[in-house]
């Protein structure tokens, strides 16, 4: 068995970053930015009214002043002249200030009769407009790699960017194997029980930005692995859930090799997860996962994630991992790193009491799990554990 830092170095070294592939801006939320990207216009284009008010020289507006009002100025719809001494244009929120002016009275401080208006005797200090590249300006850059929220799918807009660069996701083969298993919907045999773990996983997957394709059930034949594994060529990772261990209906590594497998490693010192494979299968990364759910899912946080993300041109680190406060006492732990369900309620964490990995409801109910390091001593309430978020 090797560690869990080991496997996922060996793992990161078995993927790369993919291509770079533009897409229209409305496809790119929650792409990665492949690189960096140049406004090409500033915001505001133009000096901006803040408010609806009148347009003046700032020099000439005084208290008591009075302005002969020879136009106006809305947004989308400027006002086509320069204004001079004792002028002022009637100006709205967003509409460009015209030559001449520096300066937004706000119509609250305005007394208007025909097209004069007088100024109050008291006014604010405010300018009351919006500078020329106010918010960013010709040139600036959105830097890259980033996943594209919202906010960022906004900036682009107004940058006048309509095609992104982003990276190619990956394309995600998962196989599940098992004599024992039915979709959901099917009915089961008196023997036989639902395949769960591959949807949670397909759907984290899917949350990371990459691209699942959910392959028939393989059967413990190598005949159908074969099959599965051909149906999943042009994929970029290749996940099998189950048959990875050593009985006699694990012949995940056996029709692997058939398809030549390079091995990478076999078995984890972690719990639960501990028969993981991983390696090479042609164009494309393998991952054997062990079939327990719970398992899968933990090693898809662990493994799987940080894989995506290397793909994805996002750097290569582990999951997140923060402190929390442990709420009770936790006995000492085994030879095995252990990523035990738990809930996380601000800085505070409660361990779930049953940990067997067949317990989907506990991960449902779960919201971290709380890592207990290989031969971690008994915990008190009020120590420090380190979490990761699921």
């Amino acid at each position: 068995m090797i560690s869990v830092e080991d496997a996922l170095q060996k793992l990161l070294a078995l993927v790369q970053p993919l291509g770079v592939e533009d897409v229209p801006l409305g496809r790119a939320h929650g792409r990665v930015l492949a690189q960096a990207v140049v406004a090409r216009r500033s915001q505001p284009p133009f000096a901006a009214s803040a408010m609806d008010g009148y347009a003046v020289a700032g020099a000439a507006a005084a208290p008591g002043a009075t302005f002969h009002v020879t136009g106006a100025s809305a947004a989308g719809h400027m006002f086509d002249g320069a204004v001079g001494p004792g002028q002022a244009v009637r100006i709205f929120t967003g509409a460009p200030l015209p030559p001449g002016t520096d300066r937004v009275v706000i119509q609250e401080d305005v007394d208007r009769t025909g097209d004069s208006i007088r100024l109050h005797d008291a006014l604010d200090d405010s300018l009351h407009v919006r500078p020329v590249g106010a918010d960013f300006s010709e040139g600036m850059t959105l830097s890259a790699p980033r996943i594209l929220r919202p906010g960022d799918i906004a900036l682009l807009a107004a940058m006048n960017v309509a095609t992104v660069p982003v990276m190619c996701r990956p394309t995600v083969a998962i196989i599940a194997t098992g004599d024992e298993l039915v979709q959901p919907g099917e009915v089961p045999g008196p023997d036989q029980i639902i395949a769960s773990n591959s949807h949670g996983l397909a759907a984290l997957i899917a949350q990371a930005g990459a691209v699942p394709r959910l392959l028939p059930i393989a059967r413990d034949t190598r005949e159908s692995l074969s099959l599965a594994f051909d149906l999943a060529a042009g994929t970029d990772l290749i996940l099998t859930i189950g048959g990875a261990s050593v009985g006699d209906h694990d012949l995940v590594a056996a029709a692997a090799a058939d398809k030549g497998l390079d091995r990478a490693f076999y078995k984890v010192a972690m719990r639960p997860g501990k028969p993981l494979m991983a390696g090479r299968m042609g164009a494309a990364a393998m991952i054997g996962l062990p079939g327990n759910p719970v398992a899968a899912m933990v090693c898809g946080h662990v493994f799987v994630l940080p894989v995506l993300r290397r793909m994805l041109g996002l750097g290569d680190a582990p999951t997140p991992r923060t402190w929390a406060t442990l709420t009770h006492a936790l006995p000492a732990n085994g030879p095995r790193e252990h990523y035990m369900r738990a809930h996380l309620d601000g800085d505070h964490l409660t361990v779930a009491d049953r940990q067997d990995s067949s317990l989907l409801t506990v991960l449902a109910q779960a919201n971290a799990l709380a890592v207990r390091p290989v031969g971690d001593a008994a915990r008190a309430a009020g120590d420090q554990l380190q979490v990761v978020a699921i």
